[in-house]
C-alpha cells in the first residue's frame, strides 16, 4: 500500500459519495474522507471545526479497535482530510443475518463499556470481511458515561432494523443476546423507554 519513500498510493477511484456531512472517495487501495466545508460559518471557525472533529473521529476510531472492535486503520491526517485503509469486504446490510447481528451486539457492548457513543449504528456503516465486522464511520461518535446515549445507539439501530429487514424481530433479539454478553443489561432497557417515548408522541399528535 506504501511505496518506498512513504507515499501512500491510493490506486484507481472507484466512486465518490457526498453525505451531509463527508466528501467519501473510494480508491483501489485507500479510502479519503474530508469534512464539508459549511458556507454558513466563518472561515476559520469551519476549519477549526473541522479538523477537531477529524481528530475525534481518528482517536475513537483507534478507540474502538483497542477495545476489540474491528475498524479501518489510519494511514495519515491531512488537514480535513482522513485516509485509512480500505475494506474491502461485502456491506453488512446485503448479508445480514442474526449471527451478524449478534456480533454486532457484542461490538456495540465493548465500545459502550468504554463510553465509546456510535452516534449511527446502521447496517450501512459496518463491512463483513474476514469473519469480522468492521465499524467504518465514527463521524457522529463521541465520548459520554450516561446510560441515556448509549440506549440512542441502541434504538437507532432497532429503527434501522425494522426499516431494512422483514425478519427484524428475530435480528433485534440476537442483537440483544450478543449485546447482554458484555454489556450492561440497563442499556438495553433504556432503548425500549426511548422507543416507548416516541410511540407515546405519536399517539398524542394523533389525538
Amino acid at each position: 500500500m506504501l511505496t518506498r519513500n512513504g507515499e501512500i498510493i491510493r490506486g484507481k477511484l472507484l466512486r465518490t459519495y457526498v453525505g451531509g456531512e463527508a466528501i467519501v472517495k473510494i480508491y483501489e487501495n485507500v479510502v479519503e474522507k474530508a469534512r464539508k466545508r459549511k458556507r454558513y460559518r466563518i472561515n476559520k471557525l469551519d476549519e477549526i471545526l473541522r479538523k477537531r472533529r477529524i481528530k475525534n473521529e481518528v482517536r475513537l476510531m483507534s478507540a474502538a479497535r483497542r477495545c476489540g472492535v474491528p475498524t479501518p486503520i489510519v494511514l495519515d491526517v491531512e488537514e480535513d482530510v482522513i485516509v485509512m485503509e480500505r475494506i474491502d469486504g461485502i456491506p453488512v446490510r446485503e448479508i445480514m443475518s442474526e449471527d451478524i447481528c449478534r456480533e454486532i451486539g457484542r461490538s456495540l457492548a465493548k465500545m459502550h463499556s468504554v463510553n465509546i457513543v456510535h452516534g449511527d449504528v446502521t447496517p450501512m456503516n459496518m463491512i463483513l470481511k474476514d469473519e469480522m465486522i468492521y465499524f467504518i464511520d465514527f463521524g457522529l461518535a463521541f465520548v459520554d458515561t450516561d446510560i441515556e446515549p448509549k440506549g440512542v445507539d441502541v434504538h437507532v439501530f432497532f429503527e434501522a432494523l425494522k426499516a431494512y429487514f422483514g425478519n427484524w424481530v428475530r435480528l433485534k433479539q440476537a442483537f440483544i443476546e450478543g449485546y447482554i454478553e458484555v454489556g450492561d443489561r440497563e442499556v438495553i432497557k433504556r432503548a425500549e423507554e426511548i422507543a416507548e417515548r416516541g410511540r407515546y408522541v405519536r399517539r398524542v399528535s394523533q389525538v
